[in-house]
């Protein structure tokens, strides 16, 4: 991990107090989150570009996505904005028991903020992640860990899963001698249950153009959107 690091930048003073909004604060930040990353992984296939194993030790980086950006001549190392948003996410669900959602939300304008302080358009890095989000049953998804985390991709879908059982229900694929008002009924109460739960006291998104690094939470696809996971 030290690839990620810049032994002179502890060593660099600054002209301010050390506990002002600075770029430097922010870089020496992500420096000490890489050396703090036991392994990261970019052996395999990973839904929403980045993950981590169940046990936190491992983040998971997609295979095909590049460790680098290009912009504006000069070459990005994407890898510690993606290792900024698993562990602050990862950590906020183990050690605070929140909510993937919010965790996710949390985590997203952290490596916004990280992005932005590295002199970077946030609209170009996200555009830029797009291009490598595998969403869930994807095609492309062949090698996924074995380990991998899947409580976010569960609590990003269980609305959609409830609004195709709704649609099913509606077609009456349902078990014989189920009442189908009632059991509509009750799945869209379900739906709005957890479309409440999930954003409840959650803060706005960021101003930025429609892309959860990473749906919502985690771009276009709803981690982005919520962020990317």
């Amino acid at each position: 991990m030290t690839d990620y690091c810049h032994p002179t930048a502890p060593h660099k003073r600054l002209r301010m107090p050390n506990w002002y909004v600075s770029g430097l604060m922010m870089d020496r930040a992500l420096d000490a989150i890489a050396r703090r990353v036991k392994n990261l992984d970019r052996k395999h296939d990973v839904p929403y570009v980045a993950g981590y194993s169940k046990d936190g030790k491992t983040i998971y980086i997609d295979r095909h996505l590049p460790s680098e950006m290009e912009y504006k001549g000069r070459k990005i190392n994407t890898d510690r904005f993606l290792l900024l948003h698993e562990e602050v996410e990862k950590t906020l669900i183990d050690q605070l028991n929140l909510h993937y959602l919010h965790a996710h939300q949390i985590a997203t304008r952290a490596e916004e903020a990280a992005v932005r302080a590295a002199g970077i358009s946030w609209r170009d890095y996200d555009r830029f992640m797009q291009k490598y989000v595998k969403k869930m049953g994807d095609e492309r998804l062949t090698k996924i860990p074995a380990d991998l985390d899947l409580k976010p991709y569960r609590d990003e879908h269980d609305v959609e899963l409830l609004e195709r059982m709704a649609s099913a229900v509606t077609k009456g694929q349902h078990p014989p001698g189920i009442d189908k008002t009632e059991l509509h009924a009750k799945i869209k109460a379900h739906i709005k249950d957890r479309i409440a739960h999930a954003h409840a006291h959650m803060p706005p998104e960021p101003s930025r153009a429609p892309a959860r690094r990473r749906p919502a939470a985690r771009g276009a696809s709803k981690k982005a959107a919520a962020r990317r996971r």
